[in-house]
């Protein structure tokens, strides 16, 4: 009697939709008795501090995936938009580090970017980031939608191309000495709520509304399915895949802002090792690859638990290959895992 309802309780836990929410309570119990300053007021404040905007990248990755692509561009998109942001609101550019920039003589100047000094050059940098990142997201989804490309090799393109040009443009140069009022939404906040964290929460709780109460969210699921047959029932694929790759785009920017603030300048290699991490994040959650499957809490659960898994690594002092290969092994595991929850959930409805 006894083992069948532990059996029962255990299936229950292994396919409940929270059940890396499970996992991360039960990661981090463990990591506190063998780092007990782990539950300390700075780790947990720096564990929060890398969430938010790793959120923001994973919620835009989640609505490519549920239409069945990926986008690989994401962060070659904030890396663009964090250098020409950085390029247009800098208070104050070095003529030895730039005088070969592009950008010399005429965003960049030994006065600064652009807007210097402007009372609007921060409102002007984060909408210029923003549709930079729209702007990219849409020429994604055309190609993909229109051109039938397949979005493995079209973001890729875009990630190569756009990394490229973000160092281009800067001489591989980071710009710094940023505005205060634009660092302040990487390190500010009201009391102790961040205002990385109330801007992330808009944006998954807008995401949210999205994909679960609106026609346009059920009709990416629809897509992701079977997007021929959701063409067949009337839906506008091509435009519902433009869509999801501009709201992509949109998240990476908003990423961009987030991290770039928080290190207070514009970098060219700005997100350069976060790809993992993105894509990590959404196939631990439970976001399915293949499309049609993902919600937004399963993307706040999967950067949970990669980020409690980099913060336990890092302090262990191992070696960066070490750690890439221990995260590796962790997405490989959660992908089995996810395979595993399916064949299990099928058995039972099949039983039923």
């Amino acid at each position: 009697m006894m083992m069948k309802l532990f059996k029962t309780i255990s299936t229950g836990l292994f396919l409940s939709q929270h059940f890396v929410l499970y996992l991360c309570l039960a990661y981090f119990v463990v990591l506190w008795a063998i780092f007990p300053h782990m539950a300390g007021s700075r780790n947990l404040s720096n564990i929060a501090s890398n969430m938010w905007p790793l959120l923001a990248l994973v919620v835009g990755q989640l609505f490519v995936l549920v239409i069945g692509g990926i986008d690989l561009s994401q962060t070659s998109i904030m890396a663009l938009t964090s250098v020409a942001g950085a390029a247009l609101m800098s208070e104050q550019v070095d003529p030895v580090l730039f005088s070969k920039s592009p950008l010399w003589g005429s965003l960049l100047s030994s006065s600064g970017g652009f807007l210097a000094g402007n009372d609007f050059a921060v409102v002007a940098a984060i909408v210029v980031m923003l549709t930079l990142g729209a702007l990219v997201g849409l020429m994604n989804g055309v190609s993909v939608a229109y051109f039938n490309m397949p979005p493995f090799i079209v973001t890729l393109v875009s990630m190569m191309f756009f990394s490229g040009t973000a160092i281009f443009l800067t001489a591989s140069e980071n710009i710094t000495h940023l505005p205060s009022q634009f660092i302040t939404l990487g390190k500010g906040g009201i009391s102790v709520i961040s205002y990385s964290f109330l801007i992330v929460l808009s944006l998954s709780l807008l995401a949210h509304v999205l994909l679960t109460r609106t026609v346009l969210g059920r009709q990416m699921v629809a897509v992701g399915l079977n997007r021929q047959a959701a063409v067949i029932s009337g839906i506008a694929a091509k435009r519902l895949i433009v869509t999801a790759y501009i709201f992509s785009g949109l998240c990476a920017a908003i990423g961009s802002i987030l991290y770039s603030a928080r290190l207070e300048g514009g970098r060219p290699t700005l997100g350069q090792d976060l790809l993992l991490d993105v894509i990590g994040a959404a196939v631990i959650g439970g976001i399915s690859l293949f499309g049609g499957k993902g919600k937004v809490i399963w993307a706040f659960y999967g950067v949970l638990f990669f980020v409690l898994l980099s913060n336990s690594l890092n302090m262990m002092n191992l070696s960066f290959f070490t750690i890439d290969m221990v995260k590796g092994a962790v997405i490989l595991l959660a992908a089995l895992l996810d395979v595993l929850r399916r064949r299990v959930s099928a058995g039972k409805k099949a039983a039923l």
